[in-house]
């Protein structure tokens, strides 16, 4: 069964095959979903490429620092999709990496004020662009990409876990303004998956291999993991489901700090 079918979705973040935004918009699609895909402009070729895989050729460049080209994307979306959206997913997140590593102390104005306007305030933008074309749809779920690192200390994720905590804040507040509008929004956390991105925090396979031989499920995320939970929080399944985080993550979340190996994995990982 298709949950999406009909509906009109647009994925923001996607950059190459091993991103999560790509998971997600793969899941939507499959599920019946039209997509539209923003992107940086640097990307747009390699994204185009990725977005004829699902039979979509509306892609826009945006640049999310910008409020007036965010107004002209979601003008160009919601003139291919007649006016009317109901899906809109934020998967979008920058730091200097100077940023991310060493004492976060040391982080200056100048890299503060970049990773939350980007990583956090883009989505409070984007909703506003978004919304009145959600109105039209009848209403609609709204969707941004967290991590654990903006609840607990992740060393060396520094900054962006600062961007992350006011960005699973800003969601509780779009929640209730755009509840009267029947938009819902919420949050999916994802344990930790191997991306381009990832490589940049330090010790990032050690929290692969943490969640392969601790969490309840030992089993590690994959994109498509995400993509799916993403299409349950996109469907009318979830339509009394608003301003909350979710976690995807094998259960990881639920231990104790200095929780062990669980007894049923072995030393790679695998459950016996």
């Amino acid at each position: 069964m298709k949950l999406l079918e009909g509906k009109r979705a647009v994925v923001s973040g996607v950059a190459n095959r091993r991103s999560i935004a790509w998971g997600v918009a793969r899941a939507l699609h499959e599920h019946g979903a039209r997509v539209a895909i923003t992107c940086v402009d640097s990307t747009e070729n390699r994204v185009r490429k990725l977005a004829a895989e699902i039979d979509t050729d509306i892609v826009v460049p945006c640049d999310v620092r910008d409020d007036a080209a965010i107004e002209v994307a979601f003008g160009r979306i919601g003139a291919a999709f007649d006016g009317r959206l109901d899906i809109f997913v934020h998967s979008i997140a920058f730091a200097r990496l100077e940023d991310m590593g060493g004492e976060f102390i040391a982080v200056n104005r100048e890299g503060w004020n970049l990773a939350l306007n980007v990583s956090a305030y883009s989505l409070v933008a984007m909703a506003r662009a978004a919304r009145p074309f959600m109105v039209s749809a009848g209403g609609g779920s709204i969707l941004t990409l967290s991590y654990m690192g903006g609840t607990r200390v992740t060393p060396t994720y520094n900054i962006m876990g600062i961007a992350k905590a006011a960005l699973e804040c800003a969601v509780r507040y779009l929640a209730y303004d755009l509840g009267p509008d029947k938009i819902r929004v919420n949050a999916l956390s994802p344990g930790a998956i191997p991306t381009l991105s990832s490589m940049v925090v330090d010790r990032f396979d050690d929290a692969v291999k943490a969640t392969r031989q601790r969490s309840p499920l030992l089993e590690e995320i994959k994109a498509e993991d995400v993509g799916d939970a993403a299409v349950f929080y996109a469907s009318d399944l979830s339509r009394m489901i608003t301003g909350h985080t979710v976690r995807i993550d094998s259960g990881l979340d639920i231990l104790a700090a200095g929780s062990g190996i669980h007894p049923r994995a072995r030393e790679g990982g695998e459950s016996v």
